[in-house]
């Protein structure tokens, strides 16, 4: 792949629901190109369809029209199972696995897709819950003693040591405090700068590492800014 050229493209995206007994098109040739680096807020009113492109997206939305292209890769070239290591969706609810927060976090090097794949060490483990502000959580505690704030920010450790492309955050710091949200931030700009590229769907924040910001509208994706 070509220095600059999109990890992931969205090519006039299509979908329909039914609202109240009426037809609404909730996305409406929505095109997009992501790149590696890019940290894209993606902003609109409640029910505008943000969660909907999300799970577009990551190949979860039965019934969308369009074309998906990931590393030049039409998606009906690309298994499923793949797509999703390459594109992961953390939702704002994010559901963690009965056992300790270790288990959770090594859980995705457990899958046949990355047999191949080394999982990190405990040390690892560790240093990824510090700099989210966990240091007092151990990665032996049961994940059913976390409160909502820290198990959102093993869920994202979890991704993020995952190492998927494209990231892709629906309201991430919803549960989280200031100081919290921000150690957030500078993890998801961390993994930009390492090459990954990021989708973040943000009602209460502004987030001030944004490359890009998109807003959804009556369907229409519209550039608003461009970070400097």
């Amino acid at each position: 792949m070509e220095l600059g050229a999109p990890v992931l493209e969205a090519r006039d995206l299509v979908f329909e629901r039914e609202v109240d007994g009426r037809v609404v098109r909730v996305l409406d040739h929505v095109s997009l190109a992501i790149r590696p680096g890019d940290i894209i807020e993606l902003r609109g009113e409640s029910g505008a369809g943000k969660t909907t492109l999300l799970r577009a997206l990551a190949r979860l939305l039965p019934g969308v029209c369009g074309e998906l292209v990931l590393d030049g890769r039409p998606d009906r070239e690309v298994d499923p199972r793949l797509w999703r290591t390459r594109v992961t969706l953390l939702p704002q609810r994010a559901a963690l696995l009965p056992g300790s927060v270790e288990e959770n976090l090594g859980f995705p090097f457990t899958l046949a897709v990355r047999k191949h794949t080394d999982p990190p060490s405990a040390e690892k483990f560790r240093a990824g819950m510090d700099a989210l502000g966990l240091d007092d959580v151990a990665l032996s505690r049961d994940v059913t003693q976390l409160s909502v704030g820290q198990a959102a920010r093993v869920a994202l450790l979890r991704v993020l040591l995952a190492r998927p492309a494209v990231l892709l955050l629906d309201e991430p710091d919803a549960s989280l405090d200031d100081a919290s949200a921000a150690r957030l931030g500078e993890a998801t700009a961390r993994f930009a700068a390492e090459g990954g590229a990021l989708v973040r769907v943000s009602h209460l924040r502004a987030d001030a590492t944004a490359t890009r910001s998109l807003r959804l509208a009556a369907g229409q994706l519209m550039e608003v800014s461009n970070a400097g």
